[in-house]
């Protein structure tokens, strides 16, 4: 602890400097130093501990729900790596591989009308994604570019906002909301979970094919992952309660760009509940590290697996 405690004052600086330019127009952080020291600081230790073991590009798992908070956790780990213990860390989501708008619309047209929505496994380049993460973890690093997904045109950026990876990194953050998700029986798939799978996925078509792409494709991809932390939500109802408070940002910071309203951001988290409740219930053991987060959206408890 000792790297930590030469570079204390220098991470807090940071932490809450970064913190105060996350505060647009949600309710101020609270209790930032004690969620930086009971939270942030042994995450940062244990994904220091695991890079120091064989000093090899780590791939860390970040997921949870809509809302929970990943893209912010994911910067708050990158600060502490980088001031306390000088690690190289990259970070990407998975929403940055969604299939373009096109490919989107040929699964709609081909599978289910359901796959023109981005988000669940299926609409992801699963072949890009499965390269990037090997690029990587390369021993013999060259650099490359990330793709970047532009939500407020539901397309790809155009290559010049790709992410360019110059440095091999020690650290690598993949964060996403089915990072790490398990397939389901196939038992468990009869019954519809909301309304849109009743109404809109009659034959069972797109879960059928979405648990069969976790269970493939994206497992492939998960296998990559070396530790996975979990931000546990305290029901699915605050999915919906969070990614509306996130959708009511982006109408203040997304500059004109297009939004959902309170009624398409319901109807867009039915699309996620059945593989969120899922996660909720077998990720708890699985994952190396587990954060639950309260009904007021903070951090409640840790435990590492």
């Amino acid at each position: 602890m000792k790297t930590i405690h030469l570079n204390y004052q220098k991470v807090k600086k940071k932490y809450l400097k970064f913190l105060s330019s996350q505060e647009i127009m949600s309710e101020p952080f609270r209790d930032k130093l004690n969620q930086l020291n009971k939270f942030y600081l042994p995450i940062g230790k244990m994904i220091m501990d695991e890079y120091t073991k064989k000093k090899k590009t780590k791939v860390i798992g970040l997921t949870g729900g809509q809302g929970t908070g990943k893209s912010t956790i994911s910067k708050i780990l990158k600060i502490i790596l980088k001031e306390a213990y000088k690690l190289e860390t990259v970070i990407f989501s998975i929403d940055d591989f969604y299939k373009t708008l096109q490919e989107r619309e040929e699964m709609s047209k081909k599978i289910s009308s359901l796959f023109l929505t981005r988000g669940v496994p299926g609409t992801h380049d699963t072949q890009m994604l499965f390269q990037c993460i090997k690029n990587l973890k390369k021993e013999k690093f060259k650099k490359f570019t990330i793709p970047r997904f532009d939500k407020s045109i539901d397309n790809r950026s155009s290559k010049s906002k790709w992410l360019k990876v110059k440095k091999k990194p020690n650290i690598v953050i993949f964060e996403g909301w089915c990072v790490g998700a398990m397939a389901q029986k196939n038992k468990d798939l009869n019954f519809p979970i909301n309304k849109l799978e009743k109404q809109g996925d009659i034959k069972k078509i797109w879960r059928r094919k979405v648990n069969s792409e976790l269970k493939k494709n994206y497992k492939k991809i998960f296998n990559l992952i070396d530790k996975l932390i979990f931000l546990k939500v305290p029901s699915f109802k605050y999915v919906f309660k969070w990614r509306l408070l996130q959708e009511k940002k982006l109408r203040v910071t997304g500059k004109g760009n297009k939004t959902m309203t309170d009624k398409q951001v319901k109807k867009f988290v039915m699309y996620y509940e059945r593989i969120t409740k899922h996660m909720l219930k077998t990720l708890s053991k699985k994952a190396s590290t587990v954060i639950s987060i309260d009904d007021k959206h903070r951090l409640k408890s840790i435990k590492f697996n």
